[in-house]
């Protein structure tokens, strides 16, 4: 099995608990009404920074403090799914999530997290960019660029960049999942489209 494997529904997602798998990618597209609320939420500037919080498997999210309309109850929903079907795939008793508007890449170097694993979903702008591990050199990660760009440091192997759309889901495996040192799955956030804000979900596993 590849260390990224590509999914069309969630029946899949366990595929990312296989020792060798570092990154799933669910495609599923962008829910219309989400992507209509997003967009006219950004269009007024409404969107704020963002938010965050606290969710048990199975609990649905307030999301109070953006603007009552038609799609809120659909941004909520997914927010309850994704984070119900993160809950349960991991075992854990909470999920943090976070709702990020950034108006610019937030990490735009290729890097790995120093998480156990992280569920990410862009609901408006570009989704998160990852290299496969046949694609990649990690001695070039980090410092060891020497503050080069990816494209010239070496840590691309062929310029071949993994890609997800609005609404797909990834499930990333940080350095710190169990038996995963020195690995973990290689990614980075998109350039963010002028005047248009990069609206993104993330969630992470709480233990106690």
């Amino acid at each position: 099995m590849s260390d990224v494997v590509v999914c069309d529904d969630l029946a899949g997602l366990p595929a990312i608990l296989q020792p060798q798998v570092q990154l799933l990618h669910w495609q599923r597209g962008l829910s219309p009404a989400i992507g209509s609320y997003v967009a006219g939420l950004a269009a007024a500037g409404q969107l704020g920074l963002g938010m965050r919080g606290q969710l048990s498997p199975g609990e649905q999210p307030h999301l109070v403090s953006w603007p009552p309309a038609a799609g809120r109850d659909a941004a909520a929903g997914d927010l309850a799914l994704l984070a119900d079907l993160f809950g349960t795939l991991l075992g854990c008793p909470q999920v943090g999530w976070r709702i990020e508007v950034l108006q610019q890449a937030m990490c735009p170097r290729f890097h790995v997290d120093r998480t156990g694993m992280r569920l990410v979903c862009t609901w408006q702008g570009a989704g998160t960019e990852w290299l496969a591990e046949a694609d990649a050199d990690r001695r070039y990660l980090g410092a060891a660029s020497d503050g080069q760009p990816d494209a010239d440091s070496g840590l691309m192997r062929g310029g071949k960049v993994g890609r997800s759309a609005a609404g797909d889901v990834l499930l990333l495996k940080g350095s710190l999942w169990q038996g995963n040192a020195g690995r973990g799955a290689i990614h980075r956030s998109p350039a963010v489209a002028s005047k248009v804000p990069r609206v993104m979900l993330a969630l992470d596993a709480l233990w106690g």
